[in-house]
């Protein structure tokens, strides 16, 4: 994947084939933004559960979210950055949990998803001001309403800090020489010990503990 690229090659994902082309059409005008393929959620999927993608060619998807939003993606974290297009805030919760951290409504300027899409190739939230609320507990979580003391194995260490930078159960599987399953368990293990509900969430509170260091 290319590092803030001059020119970024870009997917676009839509069911309705007259959404795609009018995501098309915005970005064409942005000059940073170059369109390589349009595609269904459904080619969208195939693609994601074969690992069909050249990170080498691609910087990242503009998905514009329809009545889909909730149905389950992949257990792994996207191989490319998404930024989501979204009527409202319904479904930001949900797509927020899938490790999907650019939110915009669908109307947003043709600048606005580019500038997304270039924050979350560095791993940094790109949210409209009105979906931040949405991705916030109600309240947050006393200090001592959280465990006294959270103890991590040293593999569940060395698996939350691979977690952190980012990295897949497959990739992470590969660095530590265990299988996916194993994997897997160990961040259970880790969701578990930090009452978190995602993978993102985990980090987040592992580094308001001091037990993360980024």
């Amino acid at each position: 994947m290319s590092e803030l690229a001059p020119t970024l090659s870009v997917a676009i994902v839509a069911n309705d084939p007259l959404a795609r082309a009018g995501l098309a059409t915005l970005l064409a005008a942005e000059p940073t933004c170059d369109i390589i393929a349009q595609m269904s959620l459904a080619d969208w999927l195939a693609d994601l559960q074969a690992d069909d993608w050249d990170d080498a060619l691609l910087d990242g998807i503009v998905w514009d979210v329809g009545w889909e939003a909730t149905i389950p993606l992949a257990e792994e974290p996207f191989p490319l950055p998404v930024v989501a297009l979204l009527p409202d805030e319904t479904a930001v919760p949900h797509l927020w949990s899938l490790g999907i951290q650019a939110l915009l409504r669908r109307d947003a300027s043709a600048a606005a998803i580019v500038a997304a899409l270039q924050t979350a190739m560095h791993g940094v939230a790109a949210l409209d001001v009105g979906f931040v609320t949405a991705v916030l507990p109600p309240t947050p979580t006393p200090p001592e309403l959280l465990p006294d003391l959270i103890e991590f194995t040293p593999r569940e260490r060395e698996v939350l800090a691979l977690l952190a930078e980012g990295l897949t159960n497959k990739t992470i599987a590969h660095q530590l020489a265990i299988s996916d399953h194993t994997v897997k368990f160990h961040v259970n293990a880790i969701l578990g010990k930090l009452n978190a509900q995602s993978r993102t969430e985990a980090v987040v509170q592992a580094t308001r503990l001091g037990l993360l260091l980024l």
